[in-house]
């Protein structure tokens, strides 16, 4: 009796499990534009609490609300601090981890403001004329440097409204250039620069007096960097009494170069900016002033015009001038870099053989802890005994964690979107390697529908990264998200082919000059590889989908591997090299891809053309654009439809007039994979 009441209850259990995991609906579109996005985590000093920004999505409003949150690490006790429904976010820390100051919306433009965390008291720091874009405290705290986009010409904010108002309502409304940039991603330039400034505060922690200097002015340059620049491009030192920033000129060369520098200026003496790193002609960018304020360390890479070029990490002495390259021989590109608190060691992150790591380097000796093993890590603050990162996965958006320094006894501090993630059923996913171009090791994912059944074939969406020096990686995308094909039934496969970032700076290279070559072969060969290996992969039925270099691939693909696939997908994907060339924004990424202006290297541009063989196409594509791209610009993708139209193969085409080269309006993320998920279920689903 007592085996046969123990039978049942395994048998129980089982029917428990299963009737759980029926339950559980796959991940959709709607799924992915609602979830909670966690950001800007930073650590209070005392290492008690950390603060954060959670983007939420209000659909009715069509875009997103950001406010921010404070987690005791005790306990993990989580409470909302600001609730304007409005956009709040960049939060930092006083030095005695009492108050937070942020960036905010909720008085009509984007200010400071200052909140008390105990008290929650709300006190607004500026009320200048122009938008704040960014903003960094001194370590005293009695120094505030900000951003502002202003005319360089004037010499208060009030100067940059009057001219933006009298711009506003003439009616004549041409624009005259007499140089490149006209346009740099998604909008036309204007007059304006973006500019470094510094005001004082008081012992309450307010404006001390109406004297604002601008500590850029002297550099013609935008500071930050347009488009995508913000406060991890300047510092203060550490006694407060300089910045360090860093910057290109806005010169002629300016789209053809990746000439960032770095610059200290005195606040006493604003109008002379040193420039400490003009012998490296190639990028040095990302300032950080040590604890003891003895050292800057920063990002540098070597090669000019080459934007995907290994970036090392560089200390400087700032008594001296001596400088250590002290990644020199980790082949390994950096994307963040901080200090720990007694100085000895940093703390870096950079993609990894197919994920985002986060290591610990020891300054001294070099050795080398990686904190985390999978997912990507996409931020870390630092405290005396303890850090916090923010990490996402594959099926998991970002959450914080908190370890130890040399990432022990790590914890799960945040729980956002927990009761939505317990009720979906994720695709399990498992990274592969393979022999590709020149029998060199490449690595990709594989990720199952969504409910996978062992005795089931299912169809295949093959998904191709842009960059294209880049990798979609154990990463948790907001856009080209593989777990929406597995909720839709779909095999998701993505492989990292030559050129893509993580595996050493040679096998980034390597695509360069070789866009049709190296990849394609890669990509066929990690076709062929998962078919064999994966038998639940229906190799009859697939499609290929990319966006940007992963679009020009679809182009090619279309051209010189055209009997492999049912259907393709082409977002923002370049149809012909020559006209790319002539109107692209930043000229310094084709010339160095295909060696040089297309006028003095035609035949490099020519070789790997899309627009050369057409005549081969005959797959049915689905075209997707948006208007305001300029870095693809809309007549690729609307050559490209108008060659799949005239050739009679069958063809849609998706256009959005209010998007750039992301797809970043809720409702129109929804419409995105609606109308993809229908091209493939179109080719793909089951007779």
């Amino acid at each position: 009796m007592i085996k046969i009441i123990h039978a049942l209850t395994y048998l129980s259990l089982i029917f428990i499990s299963s009737s759980s995991l029926a339950n559980k609906k796959p991940f959709t579109a709607e799924d992915l534009v609602s979830m909670e996005r966690i950001r800007s985590a930073t650590l209070s000093p005392d290492g008690k609490h950390v603060a954060y920004v959670v983007r939420k999505t209000d659909l009715q409003a069509n875009k997103g609300l950001t406010d921010i949150w404070l987690t005791r690490l005790s306990d993990n006790q989580t409470r909302q601090l600001t609730t304007n429904h409005s956009a709040d976010y960049s939060p930092k820390w006083t030095k005695n981890s009492r108050s937070l100051y942020f960036l905010s919306s909720r008085s009509g433009s984007s200010q400071i403001w200052k909140l008390d965390i105990n008290k929650n008291a709300l006190q607004q720091v500026t009320q200048f004329e122009v938008d704040v874009s960014s903003f960094k405290l001194s370590s005293e705290n009695n120094r505030i440097a900000f951003s502002a986009k202003v005319f360089p010409d004037c010499n208060d904010f009030k100067c940059t409204q009057s001219r933006l108002e009298h711009l506003k309502n003439q009616k004549s409304s041409g624009v005259v250039y007499d140089k490149i940039f006209v346009r740099h991603w998604d909008h036309w330039l204007d007059q304006t620069q973006s500019q470094l400034f510094v005001t004082e505060l008081n012992h309450k922690g307010l404006l001390k007096n109406n004297k604002i200097t601008p500590v850029s002015k002297s550099v013609n340059a935008n500071v930050p960097s347009n488009p995508f620049g913000g406060d991890e491009e300047y510092e203060f030192a550490r006694n407060g009494s300089a910045v360090y920033f860093s910057a290109r000129l806005q010169n002629s060369k300016e789209p053809t170069s990746t000439n960032f520098d770095i610059y200290r200026v005195s606040i006493d003496k604003p109008e002379k900016a040193i420039n400490l790193t003009k012998e490296n002609l190639a990028w040095d960018t990302h300032p950080v002033i040590s604890n003891d304020g003895e050292k800057l360390a920063y990002l540098a890479t070597t090669r000019p015009g080459y934007e995907a070029d290994r970036f090392e990490v560089i200390i400087r002495n700032i008594r001296t001038g001596k400088i250590s390259r002290i990644t020199q021989n980790w082949d390994r590109s950096f994307n963040s870099l901080q200090f720990s608190k007694d100085d000895r060691s940093l703390y870096l992150t950079g993609n990894h053989s197919g994920i985002k790591a986060l290591w610990k380097l020891d300054i001294k000796t070099g050795k080398k802890i990686q904190i985390n093993q999978e997912g990507a890590v996409v931020g870390v603050t630092v405290s005396d005994d303890k850090i916090v990162f923010a990490k996402d996965s594959l099926k998991s958006p970002v959450q914080l964690y908190s370890s130890d320094l040399d990432g022990k006894n790590q914890k799960q501090v945040t729980f956002n979107n927990q009761n939505k993630l317990d009720n979906i059923a994720f695709g399990e996913y498992e990274q592969f390697q393979f022999k590709g171009w020149n029998n060199e090791l490449v690595s990709g994912y594989v990720i199952k529908p969504a409910n996978f059944q062992h005795d089931k074939k299912y169809p295949l969406a093959f998904l191709i990264h842009g960059g294209p020096q880049g990798s979609f990686s154990d990463h948790f995308h907001y856009r080209w998200n593989p777990q929406t094909y597995a909720g839709q039934g779909f095999v998701a496969v993505m492989i990292d082919f030559h050129g893509s970032t993580g595996y050493g700076q040679k096998f980034t290279d390597s695509i360069s000059q070789n866009w049709g070559s190296k990849p394609l072969e890669d990509l066929q060969k990690g076709l062929a590889f998962v078919l064999e290996k994966y038998q639940f992969i229906d190799g009859t039925k697939s499609c290929a989908l990319g966006a940007s270099y992963g679009g020009y691939m679809v182009n090619w693909i279309a051209g010189n591997w055209q009997d492999e696939f049912d259907c393709l997908v082409n977002h923002d994907g370049i149809f012909d090299n020559r006209m790319m060339y002539y109107t692209t924004e930043e000229l310094w990424f084709v010339e160095w891809e295909h060696g040089g202006p297309y006028y003095a290297a035609s035949a490099t541009h020519e070789k790997y053309n899309p627009a050369n063989y057409v005549n081969n196409w005959k797959t049915p594509m689905l075209v997707i654009q948006g208007e305001l791209d300029y870095r693809i610009p809309v007549t690729q993708s609307l050559a490209t439809f108008t060659a799949l139209q005239r050739k009679g193969i069958k063809s849609k085409l998706l256009y959005f007039p209010d998007e750039n080269h992301w797809v970043l309006k809720p409702a129109n993320s929804i419409q995105w994979h609606k109308e993809v998920n229908n091209w493939l279920h179109e080719f793909l689903s089951a007779d």
